[in-house]
């Protein structure tokens, strides 16, 4: 049989409700043990009290104990006496006060007296009585662990050294003529106490048996119940597994297995909204490289049938075609590597508004050609960071290439440094032409091109600003697009400030 997830909670549940009651109708039936030897010993210690206060009129009536010696009779008298009297209610009563002598010296003969045994058919019923009217046996060996120990320490019944159990004193007035001592309870050996015992132990075990069935029911329940939304999630991975990538899981819970289907459908929606980027990105490539293939292979067939001559116009037109292509499979490389992750950086703390001036300098006398004017505004502090030089350089060249070849002739680029709070803040910005407002988040997807003048007879591969993004982004900064007040485009770069090393 399969363990599923369902069986394993309910057993594991089982298990745990099994040992605890077990355990707790273990400890219950000990307890009940224990505690009932213990409540038959607190009436044995309330006997011997009682017997005590008779072995003190005995002992008044004959002055000593030697005839419990020389008889056992006189002490089973008194214990069927003892037996067959109820108990008082207060057994906690303190004795009599001492009889006090009479005015002459001697006690009052009178109170000498021991009191009239009772009659002889309140004390022992006839032997021929109904069992229900004999007198009681001794059920729990009281008189077997009695010993009675007179006031010179001789132990006249019994044992006189045994341990433990209940001691109780003899007293006459308050002089001790003797002591009582009693032997612990170690067992119930009484049939109807051992009745009663097993009894309640029988009706535990059935309360346990009872509680363990209703929890493996309701464990059961509870297991199907908790795991019924991982049924719903199991299907629709599987059908994510197969490629479905529009299959969703249906929100039937708000604890963590409802967290989990709200990330599953994230998953999937991710997934989907991937293959489509994918599938249009594979389109999009095999678009930029069959325009170049084309027009490489129309001019080799041109110098192939005659039609055109092998001049340097010719080849330099094959060769821009190879340096089209040769740059979209680079910048297609870079991006698989971001992707795989191994692209690699060396971080470590630069001053960027040098490094910047610098890069502005070289970049001059390419926009004094296309006849543009550049405007800089990179302040006086210092701006630390900590970034790779190398890629820092790439991805700014690529934003002033951009607004070089993208900025009509007599246009001015604008670029500005700044520090807003923990942030440092480069800003890119061109003149007209611009792009529409909704393709401005759009300018950093892969191969996307916006309308107008911004287009692939520019010469870009669509790819330059998304591996920009991703070069930021491993840098902790953040890069955006958005209107030029120039009338062009303004690309803002946040890199994270550090104080000076």
């Amino acid at each position: 049989m399969r363990l599923t997830i369902a069986r394993k909670l309910a057993l594991a549940i089982t298990a745990i409700v099994i040992i605890s009651i077990g355990t707790l109708a273990w400890v219950t039936s000990q307890n009940l043990k224990s505690g009932f030897i213990a409540y038959l010993s607190d009436l044995e210690k309330q006997d011997l009290v009682r017997l005590s206060n008779l072995l003190a009129e005995d002992y008044r009536q004959y002055g000593n104990f030697d005839r419990f010696q020389a008889n056992r009779r006189p002490m089973r008298d008194l214990l069927d006496q003892i037996r067959s009297q109820p108990r008082p209610q207060n057994e906690d009563a303190p004795p009599p006060p001492p009889r006090r002598p009479r005015e002459d010296g001697t006690e009052d003969q009178h109170d000498r007296r021991p009191p009239p045994p009772p009659p002889r058919g309140q004390d022992r019923p006839p032997r021929d009585a109904p069992p229900e009217q004999r007198p009681p046996i001794d059920p729990m060996g009281f008189g077997q662990r009695l010993s009675l120990i007179d006031k010179n320490g001789i132990a006249l019944i019994g044992p006189g050294d045994a341990p433990g159990g209940s001691i109780v004193p003899i007293m006459l007035g308050n002089q001790k003529v003797g002591m009582l001592r009693l032997a612990p309870l170690r067992q119930i050996s009484n049939a109807s106490a051992m009745d009663f015992v097993s009894l309640q132990i029988r009706h535990t075990l059935w309360l346990a048996l009872t509680l363990i069935l209703v929890s493996l029911a309701f464990s059961l329940w509870l297991a199907r119940h908790l795991l019924r939304p991982l049924k719903s999630l199991h299907q629709v991975t599987a059908k994510i597994s197969k490629g479905q990538l529009d299959a969703r899981a249906e929100m039937i819970s708000q604890d963590e297995l409802g967290d989990l289907a709200r990330d599953i459908n994230s998953m999937a929606q991710n997934l989907e909204r991937n293959e489509a980027q994918r599938s249009k990105m594979l389109a999009d490539i095999s678009h930029e490289l069959r325009t170049p293939l084309t027009v490489i292979q129309g001019e080799v067939e041109a110098l192939m049938d005659g039609v055109r001559h092998i001049t340097p116009a010719a080849l330099e037109s094959l060769h821009a075609e190879v340096r089209h292509i040769n740059k979209l499979v680079d910048d297609l490389r870079q991006l698989t590597l971001a992707d795989a992750g191994e692209l690699h950086y060396q971080f470590q703390p630069m001053d960027l508004r040098p490094m910047l001036a610098d890069l502005l300098q070289r970049f001059g006398l390419r926009m004094q050609q296309a006849g543009l004017h550049l405007d800089s505004q990179l302040g006086d502090m210092p701006a630390w960071i900590n970034a790779d030089g190398g890629r820092l350089t790439q991805v700014l060249s690529n934003l002033l290439e951009n607004s070089i070849r993208y900025t009509d002739n007599g246009g001015v680029i604008l670029c500005t440094l700044t520090r807003n709070g923990a942030l440092l803040e480069l800003s890119i910005e061109d003149s007209a032409p611009g792009v529409p407002d909704a393709s401005h988040a759009l300018l950093f997807d892969r191969l996307y091109r916006a309308d107008s003048a911004r287009n692939r007879a520019s010469g870009g591969s669509g790819l330059g600003l998304a591996i920009c993004k991703v070069i930021v982004e491993a840098h902790g900064g953040r890069i955006s697009a958005s209107a030029s007040q120039l009338g062009g485009v303004k690309i803002l770069m946040q890199l994270p400030f550090i104080k000076t090393p």
